[in-house]
């Protein structure tokens, strides 16, 4: 347990940002799922707009800072392969 005055704040603070940080985590990975089941052909939304709605949210998450510009850039590279791919 923190015994200092700055070390409590800090501790209120990163339980804040966790919090905040896990929201948006969570919100990229459900989209990112959700486009990947699209793709694969088990949803039967909109492929492209299930894409683009994974994108903004990667995006988002970047300019937060809750995920690595690598990361995010590498799985929207993925989605957009998946996309451009013609489904058998």
């Amino acid at each position: 347990m923190a015994n200092t005055k700055s070390a409590l704040k800090r501790m209120r603070q990163s339980e804040r940002r966790r919090v905040r940080n896990r929201v948006v985590r969570s919100r990229v990975r459900t989209a990112v799922k959700t486009a990947r089941t699209v793709l694969g052909g088990g949803g039967g939304g909109d492929a492209r707009a299930s894409v683009l709605e994974a994108i903004r949210a990667l995006d988002k998450a970047v300019t937060k800072g809750v995920i690595h510009k690598n990361t995010a850039a590498r799985k929207k590279s993925a989605l957009a392969r998946r996309l451009a791919t013609p489904q058998r």
